[in-house]
């Protein structure tokens, strides 16, 4: 009885004993790692080297530009962070080479892409780009047959040749009082597409085209050509191409005697050409889709913080660049998705506030209401002298074979 008692009391002590001590902590829950950021890559063709590479730097410029700020804003899409990266590549204004760069991008799966520069290396690019699905906005191709082609993926941020040569060739009738006009031209998609809708609506204001004559891209020696324009007497010369060749016809022209008053395009519409023309380029006149920068809704801010960064001068395209950068920026946070297939549904449904203006697209993927603003030159730069609404036009001239 005794060690039963002692065996039931040492027992009670024990339990007495555990129950005193505290339950442990409930496990806590393991920590789960954030996902890293999303990587957004955008890729990026202009010519980077070779007689335009200053354009080419400058189109870059704008989308670094862009690349920085989207990245500042530290944007999350599809419960993600993103980071947004920019591949650049040198399609040395060469079609073939426009192609290699596409097909470059599309291997790199990049998830959209900006460019081309020219309407020669982003016409035959598109196809690549429409055949993988890959949105492409252009900044300055401004050739009317890369949105005619019927690619969804296809869209630009700046008025289309159809919009600006007829604007010119008005101009030239009525504003400059051109009876005859003598027509040269490099080639090129662009450059060809645009004297072509120059020379369309030239001749249905009433002016008598004299002379037709073609050079390329490359060309630095325009004796020839300029003598036998010089011998119809025109009282314009449209040239039809890039200031790398606009600058020293410009000056040739001078050397040569010839008279004429010297219209350009965008092309031509540079900080670069007055330098390349030296004194030859005071008085002549060169156009530009859009407004002058100061009037864009953000042109002065860009201007400013583009000088800031790259203590360099807007050379042409870079504020439609930093827009269309942003355009598919502001297209995959609608889509609330970075994949091409999610976010090129909500391209043609763009609205946005630009640096160069209100961006929309039509059913073609042109911009909206493109403007086009008439420049002179004068002591080494360009002034505005008028900004046309650029009226639409059902049917452009056929577009030129590409090189």
């Amino acid at each position: 009885m005794k060690l039963t008692s002692l065996a039931l009391s040492v027992s009670s002590a024990l339990v007495l004993i555990a129950c005193s001590k505290e339950a442990p902590p409930p496990a806590s829950p393991p920590v789960t790692a954030a996902p890293p950021p999303l990587v957004v890559k955008l890729g990026h063709a202009a010519p980077l080297t070779g007689p335009q590479a200053h354009l080419g730097k400058d189109n870059e410029n704008g989308a670094w530009l862009a690349i920085a700020d989207a990245n500042a804003r530290k944007p999350r899409i599809g419960g993600r962070d993103v980071i947004f990266e920019l591949l650049s590549e040198d399609d040395q204004a060469d079609p073939k080479q426009g192609t290699l760069v596409a097909q470059k991008f599309v291997d790199a799966k990049v998830n959209g892409v900006i460019g081309h520069l020219n309407s020669g290396t982003t016409i035959p690019a598109s196809k690549i780009y429409a055949d993988a699905g890959l949105p492409q906005v252009s900044p300055s191709a401004t050739n009317p047959q890369y949105t005619l082609q019927g690619f969804k993926t296809a869209f630009r941020v700046m008025a289309n040749d159809v919009q600006q040569g007829k604007v010119l060739g008005e101009y030239a009738a009525k504003q400059l009082g051109a009876k005859t006009i003598a027509i040269i031209d490099d080639k090129s998609a662009y450059g060809e597409g645009l004297a072509k809708e120059f020379k369309k609506a030239a001749e249905a204001a009433g002016v008598k085209i004299v002379a037709e004559e073609h050079t390329d891209d490359k060309a630095v020696d325009f004796a020839a050509i300029l003598t036998k324009v010089k011998s119809k007497k025109p009282d314009l010369l449209f040239y039809g191409g890039m200031d790398a060749q606009g600058g020293p016809m410009a000056a040739q022209m001078k050397k040569l005697g010839v008279k004429a008053k010297f219209l350009m395009g965008d092309g031509g519409c540079t900080a670069e050409f007055p330098k390349l023309a030296g004194d030859a380029a005071e008085g002549h006149y060169c156009s530009l889709p859009g407004v002058p920068l100061d009037k864009m809704p953000g042109g002065t801010a860009f201007r400013d913080r583009y000088k800031a960064k790259y203590n360099a001068d807007i050379q042409l395209y870079a504020p439609y660049v930093y827009d269309a950068v942003m355009v598919i920026v502001d297209a995959m946070k609608r889509a609330d998705s970075v994949e091409p297939a999610r976010y090129l549904a909500e391209l043609p449904k763009t609205a946005y506030d630009g640096v160069t203006s209100k961006i929309s697209f039509d059913d073609k993927g042109d911009i909206k209401d493109g403007a086009v603003t008439l420049y002179q030159f004068r002591s080494g730069n360009k002034e505005p002298l008028e900004t046309i609404g650029a009226a639409p036009v059902a049917a452009p001239a056929k577009p030129a074979e590409k090189k």
